[in-house]
């Protein structure tokens, strides 16, 4: 039984959600997010509290419940504070530069690669080797970063490549003779 289902989503100030059916949108100061709610959770609104419950006592409803009730967190997180994630490139001669919605990446290929950066998320680079990803959606902004790193992911021996801001790539030794 889910247990993370049983707390109720605080609703902040300045943000809106209206519930119709089984759709659900949220409105807040950084943007709006819509979520389909599935037939096996039952979502019930106070006045600034939103309470999930499984329909029935299947294994599968009570696991849902707590999925929907955590992406609806997500989603009023969102929508008042917005999430950031920051990546960092080590590497002689690696570069970035945000050029409107492309993302220029200069990571030690033969070509530059260019990244098209989807609506709903912004990227700034403050320094040439640091890139910050902002957006509303969590997910979205996790798989915006996911694909950027995926270019060049860390190796373990000199450290090089793409790497989260917090990310610790644990290091091997040299072959020796």
């Amino acid at each position: 039984m889910s247990r993370i289902a049983n707390n109720p989503v605080s609703i902040p100030k300045g943000v809106e959600v209206s519930l119709s059916g089984k759709s659900l949108s949220v409105k807040g100061g950084k943007g709006a997010l819509d979520l389909d709610i599935h037939e096996l959770v039952e979502i019930s609104q106070d006045e600034d509290a939103l309470k999930f419950a499984a329909v029935n006592s299947s294994k599968e409803s009570h696991a849902l419940s707590g999925t929907f009730r955590a992406l609806v967190s997500n989603m009023v997180t969102g929508v008042s504070e917005g999430f950031t994630r920051e990546l960092q490139l080590i590497g002689v001669g690696y570069r970035a530069q945000a050029q409107g919605r492309v993302l220029n990446l200069s990571l030690g290929f033969s070509h530059p690669v260019e990244y098209q950066v989807p609506e709903g998320i912004d990227i700034e680079t403050p320094s040439q080797t640091s890139i910050i990803v902002r957006g509303v959606d969590k997910q979205l902004v996790g798989q915006v970063s996911a694909e950027i790193r995926a270019y060049r992911p860390p190796e373990p021996y000199k450290g090089k490549g793409v790497r989260y801001a917090n990310e610790y790539v644990k290091r091997k030794e040299a072959k020796k003779k």
